[in-house]
């Protein structure tokens, strides 16, 4: 990609992927095109789920909504969303999904430059299609090798993301649910996408009932599909433990925004716990965490130090059915990572 002329100040619209943490490695994206050109406003495509990160995204103008079905093309939702679009001058669109649907609405508006890789042959869509996606080892080297010029060398290191909430909502959000400002909190994050990157619900109770006998309080988040995990955890947790898990991300970035530190599964609140630097002990048992876990440092990552040969699996389910990448990981070293990140 050849870089405008300096004098461009048309704005730069995002296509990201809308899984969370995917979401949030896109602020890395950001960062790489306010420093290319910091004069160009910088907008991101969201829907609904990922809505509430881009106001803690520093550097980002706007978010446009754009929810739109996954199973079909939507047409005449496609061309909605491209006058909204069109509405905004771009210059330049970075479309991060290989799918055809993703190019459809940017091609729709008018935007003249549409950089993306080819995926489904996309030749028409694109003005400007990148190849070799497949040969980058990690999600964020795709997306944002899309914001420099073809023939750059990709850095070692990327912009972090950042999620900066501001301190007044915070305390708003703990006055408005009840949460007792002066006792510290633990936020735990007990989902994940599919149940085999999900350690125990025995282990997170474990956490949580150690957690309350020494005083603290302990919150679980997710999404409304935790609400039986956070029962299990909350119900071991006693008085002090609070399920918070429900519809609203907004809710649970202001929970991992409080808590003194956080315990999550590889999953996108990991992502959100780490880009808001909250002290966050991540747990991988099927995955990687070198391919997967956040650009920002994390307190702790937690492996199973049992050898486990169908280890790395990117199945849903343990095909194998023993999810000893999972069950063999003792509460003990997760309980002794969230000591000394609190102690840090």
């Amino acid at each position: 990609m050849t870089s405008l002329p300096s004098a461009d100040a048309r704005p730069i619209l995002i296509v990201p992927y809308m899984w969370i943490g995917d979401f949030v490695r896109c602020h890395s994206v950001v960062k790489v095109l306010k420093s290319r050109w910091p004069d160009r406003p910088v907008d991101v495509l969201t829907t609904a789920l990922c809505r509430p990160l881009a106001d803690y995204m520093p550097g980002l103008r706007q978010a446009i909504l754009g929810d739109l079905p996954r199973s079909r093309i939507a047409l005449s939702a496609q061309r909605s969303l491209a006058e909204r679009l069109r509405a905004n001058s771009y210059g330049l669109a970075l479309i991060m999904p290989r799918t055809w649907k993703a190019a459809l609405a940017p091609y729709l508006a008018g935007i003249p430059q549409r950089v993306g890789f080819v995926g489904e042959a996309r030749f028409g869509l694109l003005s400007e299609w990148r190849w070799g996606e497949r040969r980058l080892p990690r999600m964020v080297d795709r997306c944002a090798a899309l914001a420099l010029p073809e023939e750059a060398t990709l850095p070692a290191e990327w912009p972090l993301p950042e999620l900066v909430v501001p301190a007044a909502e915070v305390a708003a959000w703990r006055e408005r649910l009840g949460l007792d400002a002066a006792r510290p909190a633990v936020a735990l994050c007990p989902g994940a996408v599919g149940p085999s990157k999900r350690w125990t619900a025995t282990g997170y109770g474990e956490i949580a009932r150690t957690l309350t006998n020494r005083g603290m309080s302990v919150w679980v988040i997710g999404g409304p599909d935790e609400a039986r995990l956070a029962g299990e955890i909350t119900s071991a947790g006693g008085p002090l433990a609070r399920d918070l898990t429900g519809p609203d991300l907004r809710n649970a970035i202001l929970a991992l925004a409080a808590a003194k530190a956080a315990v999550s599964n590889d999953s996108g609140l990991l992502h959100v716990a780490a880009a808001l630097g909250t002290p966050a002990i991540g747990i991988f048992g099927p995955t990687s965490p070198w391919y997967w876990a956040p650009l920002n440092p994390l307190a702790a990552v937690i492996e199973t130090q049992t050898e486990v040969p169908c280890r790395p699996c990117h199945k849903p389910t343990c095909r194998l059915r023993h999810h000893r990448c999972m069950r063999d990981i003792p509460a003990a070293r997760v309980l002794d990572a969230v000591d000394r990140a609190l102690a840090a």
